[in-house]
């Protein structure tokens, strides 16, 4: 064993299927984890067929994250992760593995860019399935840089919906400190991201639609929206993401939209997308800070809008329940 290497334990079960309904989870443990040895994650099936893995450790990425994303037709939505020579960009293998959220500078430590690290501490709520819906939640701490100190903590609550028009995530994340203060600050790498597949980059001929009509790149960048699509055609079928932001942020979203393959919804940068004066958003000990965002994946032949401003009143429905 490496010196210095911290250890955790996540106290799961080594196996949780549930046949019973058309959901279900896979994960391991109980295991005990080094950084340097050890990938962990949690399989998400719908119908027998891969939704999604949610890794919560990785020696490369130093924060959870979600790969291998798929539409209920089977199509991988995300880049191959690690992405492929020559299929892919290989760009930001490490800082866009598929779906995250994650923050260029918390009190000065940089977590988008694997210089900090959010250490996973337990599953606050085991994975469960009911009917059509699943869930689970997490706690994970923010280390400093150096690893000395916790920079805050987070409780983020993961509910998976299955629909007729394709498959809703909801993301609750709540931001604390019992102990010190900290702050969000101003950069376009902060908040909620995916990096799509290849095929539906705008550069590969896909295309970025947000809710004023506004697309792509030129036009989507850096402008705030309630929710932003990625979408196009893999297979001569439609498929695509859709970012959805939930009004009770604290602050609309801006957009962080990339033709070649990149969309966040960041509700932090109002210095870096209107040169407005820099922000630094302050959580007093003992407060938090609530993050809600859906995340909608579609893809359905002949529609290649994915209903997404029905999906989005759907998505405002069940954040108020």
């Amino acid at each position: 064993m490496k010196k210095n290497v911290q250890k955790q334990v996540f106290a799961c079960a080594a196996w949780i299927a549930l046949m019973i309904s058309p959901l279900c989870f896979a994960y391991d443990g109980p295991i005990e984890m080094t950084h340097e040895e050890i990938k962990a994650h949690l399989q998400i099936d719908v119908h027998g067929k891969p939704f999604a893995t949610y890794v919560y450790h990785d020696a490369e990425i130093t924060r959870p994250y979600f790969c291998d994303v798929y539409t209920p037709d089977g199509i991988q939505i995300t880049r191959n992760h690690p992405p492929v020579e020559g299929v892919d960009r290989t760009d930001h293998a490490t800082y866009h593995p598929g779906l995250w959220l994650t923050f260029g500078d918390i009190s000065g430590s940089d977590y988008w860019r694997n210089r900090a690290r959010t250490e996973p501490v337990e599953f606050v709520e085991n994975p469960q399935v009911k009917a059509d819906q699943a869930s689970f939640a997490v706690r994970n701490r923010y280390l400093s840089e150096d690893g000395s100190e916790i920079v805050c903590e987070e409780t983020c609550r993961y509910t998976l919906h299955v629909l007729p028009e394709g498959y809703l995530l909801i993301w609750d994340s709540r931001f604390f400190s019992d102990f010190d203060d900290f702050y969000f600050g101003d950069q376009e790498e902060m908040g909620l991201g995916v990096r799509v597949a290849t095929p539906i980059s705008v550069v590969k001929g896909g295309e970025i639609v947000n809710d004023l009509g506004k697309r792509n790149e030129e036009q989507v960048w850096g402008q705030q929206a309630a929710w932003c699509d990625y979408r196009g055609a893999i297979d001569g079928k439609n498929v695509g993401v859709t970012l959805l932001t939930s009004p009770d942020n604290f602050r609309a979203s801006w957009f962080h939209a990339r033709d070649y393959g990149l969309l966040v919804a960041n509700p932090f940068g109002l210095n870096a997308f209107t040169k407005g004066e820099k922000s630094k958003i302050a959580v007093d000990a003992g407060k938090e800070l609530r993050l809600v965002f859906g995340v909608f994946v579609h893809g359905h032949a002949g529609d290649p809008d994915g209903n997404v401003p029905q999906i989005y009143a759907k998505f405002l429905e069940l954040i108020k329940q």
